[in-house]
């Protein structure tokens, strides 16, 4: 019965040793991984983070924006961190400019 633990003590020693070829195969899936990751997950979400920074940048008074919770409205007031939304006549309300999601089209807000 101890003969039978022994050789496979044995067999894995000699297995271990024919390991190393397979560490460079390991090295080219953990590099392969990490260029999967970079092309369908980093660079995609750093070039919309870029498209929402520029569209942030670019917002005016009298433009039509919808903001996160679908609030369409006009900005009337564009501040560092902070706009006013016109939501309806004599309603205004102050949001961040974060919560933009998009900007529309002009006199969209008449054809609604």
């Amino acid at each position: 019965m101890l003969n039978f633990f022994v050789s496979q003590a044995q067999a894995q020693a000699a297995g271990g040793g024919a390991a190393t070829g397979g560490s460079t195969a390991t090295i080219i899936m953990l590099v392969a991984f990490v260029l999967i990751f970079y092309f369908l997950l980093w660079r995609p979400q750093s070039k919309r983070a870029k498209a929402q920074r520029q569209m942030l940048s670019q917002l005016n008074k009298g433009d039509e924006v919808v903001i996160g919770g679908g609030i369409a409205g006009r900005i009337v007031k564009v501040g560092d961190e902070f706009l006013t939304l016109q939501i309806s006549e004599g309603t205004d309300i102050v949001v961040q400019k974060g919560a933009v999601s998009s900007v529309l089209p002009k006199n969209t807000l008449k054809s609604i």
